[in-house]
């Protein structure tokens, strides 16, 4: 179910970013706040304090965010905060990290592997899907021993699968069905 608010929000951010044509800077500063949030939940249950003035939630958001992020963003975060949409930032961030990557023409990308891959095999695998997606792409190498061997790619709704797990779960079904192996 799609979050409007967080929407509306993250496409007003983005707007103002395409505006200002900071869409990678601003996309990097609020993947940044984004962590940040989730690291320390005492800043959210802070925002939505009904004994914290908004004056006092206005200064603390100067202090804590002005050295690090574009002062468009600091502006953006009191507006959301004094909206009373605090619950939401973290979704806003999400919804506006989407659009960024859209914008930008950024694709993640999963590789399932037993063992961690090596850097190299890293570059080569990303290099690949650089070129079948003429997307820039993010790799993340998430590791399974389950898998046996080989590796599974996913992209998306793409998924390529050549692990010796599917393979033997492919022989081991058509043997219990009475078929016979190519």
């Amino acid at each position: 179910m799609k979050n409007e608010v967080a929407e509306r929000y993250g496409a007003g951010l983005f707007e103002l970013a395409k505006e200002e044509n900071k869409v990678e800077e601003y996309m990097n500063q609020v993947m940044l706040l984004k962590q940040t949030l989730k690291e320390n939940p005492e800043l959210s249950t802070f925002f939505l304090s009904v004994k914290v003035s908004k004056e006092e939630k206005r200064n603390v958001i100067d202090k804590v965010y002005s050295t690090y992020v574009d002062h468009n963003i600091v502006n953006f975060i009191k507006l959301v905060v004094d909206k009373g949409r605090a619950t939401q930032l973290l979704n806003i961030y999400t919804s506006f990290i989407q659009m960024c990557e859209e914008n930008l023409g950024i694709q993640h990308a999963t590789v399932l592997s037993a063992r961690k891959l090596s850097q190299e095999d890293m570059n080569t695998i990303g290099n690949t899907l650089v070129s079948k997606t003429n997307k820039r792409i993010i790799l993340e190498n998430v590791v399974d021993p389950s898998i046996i061997a080989g590796i599974k790619v996913t992209v998306g709704n793409t998924v390529t699968d050549v692990t010796m797990k599917t393979k033997i779960d492919r022989m081991r079904n058509t043997l219990l069905k009475g078929g016979q192996m190519a």
